[in-house]
């Protein structure tokens, strides 16, 4: 396997936020503004040093990343709008960071971005794969919750896991947003009422399923030297991957494409798995929670049950994952690019975690899964953070 180039000297700063929303009538577009301006703001960079910009949103269409310049007014020299869904905050960070070294932009802006209206799940759903809606909507389903039961039910044939192991992510991740201030969700859960609630789409039940929602996540990347100069708290890049359309033979997903690229990301980073201080694993559904414990190398294909039943994943536990609650209850905006674990990475090594800081963290790994069609999700990555010096 050929070694990617490093990521020496790129520097990822001012994690920001825009409240989640359960619905909004504003448009994408908004968002997007609300997340330069907090970028700006935090930074204290003037707009028009903005050379570069790294969008995700599916909301937006039918505008792109080119319309969002004249919109707020940019004029970057470097742009790209990325289409992965929940792996877009990897791989917008990844190719930001060979922009910046390659010195085709001195400061590039990484946000995602959706508005949720009343009816613009249905229409997400509608075009968002004609693959997956051909193949599902004759025989009268739609929409993730049926694909993901599909992948959940195979899963628990082939390694028999239960209920209550999904359960067991989905609890932590409760308790971990309970003390993030942008969470959507702020009451406890318990892991009898995860185990009554109603079913959805055998075997997934309610608190198996994210909550479609508005809101924006956006960060900078920029060189070390450029990020010191201004004085920001910031991360750097220890090694990162991406994937597209692995293990397509497998008849039913049971693994991603994190495993095929794992070695080269622990190689870049000079790490082991069992040395990252916390993971935010992308988190439509518990099942695929699961899966990138394993495709990580944090145990072996097939272990995740006994790995969720032997650990404790809160952010003080033996293996804290999605430290501000995951998507499960911090909320997933719009189509969800993936961008709610790369902030919370950032915070967690910027000493901005709050009361759901990490003892001690130095370095964090975040993955990204995106794009499902009928029976797997085709795009993977992941990178690795950690503190400068």
């Amino acid at each position: 396997m050929t070694r990617q180039r490093s990521y020496e000297g790129v520097a990822v700063a001012v994690p920001v936020t825009v409240p989640y929303v359960r619905y909004s009538t504003r448009t994408a577009h908004w968002f997007i503004g609300q997340a330069m301006e907090s970028l700006l703001r935090e930074s204290g960079i003037a707009k028009d040093e903005i050379d570069g910009l790294c969008l995700s949103s599916f909301s937006l269409a039918p505008d792109t990343a080119v319309g969002v310049t004249q919109h707020l007014g940019l004029s970057p020299r470097w742009l790209d709008h990325v289409p992965t869904g929940g792996a877009s905050g990897v791989m917008c960070l990844r190719r930001a960071a060979r922009a910046v070294q390659a010195g085709d932009a001195d400061v590039v802006a990484c946000i995602g971005a959706d508005t949720n209206h009343v009816d613009s799940f249905r229409q997400t759903l509608g075009s968002f794969s004609n693959f997956a809606r051909d193949a599902s909507y004759p025989y009268g389903s739609g929409g993730p919750n049926s694909i993901f039961a599909f992948i959940t039910a195979n899963y628990m044939r082939t390694y028999g896991a239960r209920r209550e192991d999904f359960g067991r992510i989905a609890v932590a991740q409760r308790t971990n947003a309970l003390a993030n201030p942008n969470a959507m969700f702020k009451k406890p859960l318990s892991l009898d009422e995860y185990l009554s609630a109603r079913p959805i789409s055998d075997p997934i039940h309610l608190f198996d399923c994210v909550m479609p929602c508005a809101g924006a996540d956006a960060f900078l990347v920029m060189s070390e030297e450029r990020a010191r100069d201004l004085g920001l708290a910031h991360v750097i890049v220890r090694g990162a991957i991406e994937r597209h359309n692995a293990f397509a033979d497998d008849p039913v997903m049971v693994r991603g494409g994190w495993q095929k690229d794992r070695d080269d990301l622990y190689a870049q980073a000079a790490l082991a798995p069992a040395q990252l201080d916390f993971v935010q694993t992308y988190d439509d559904y518990p099942v695929i929670v699961m899966m990138q414990f394993e495709d990580l190398g944090f145990c072996d294909k097939g272990e995740g049950p006994a790995f969720v039943r032997s650990n404790t994943l809160t952010f003080d536990g033996s293996f804290p994952n999605n430290t501000s609650g995951g998507q499960l209850s911090a909320g997933q905006a719009g189509a969800a690019g993936g961008f709610v674990g790369m902030v919370e990475a950032i915070r967690q090594l910027t000493d901005a975690a709050g009361d759901r800081a990490v003892p001690d963290a130095k370095v964090g790994l975040v993955a990204g899964f995106g794009m499902v069609t009928y029976d797997r999700c085709l795009c993977t990555g992941a990178v690795i953070l950690g503190r400068p010096g």
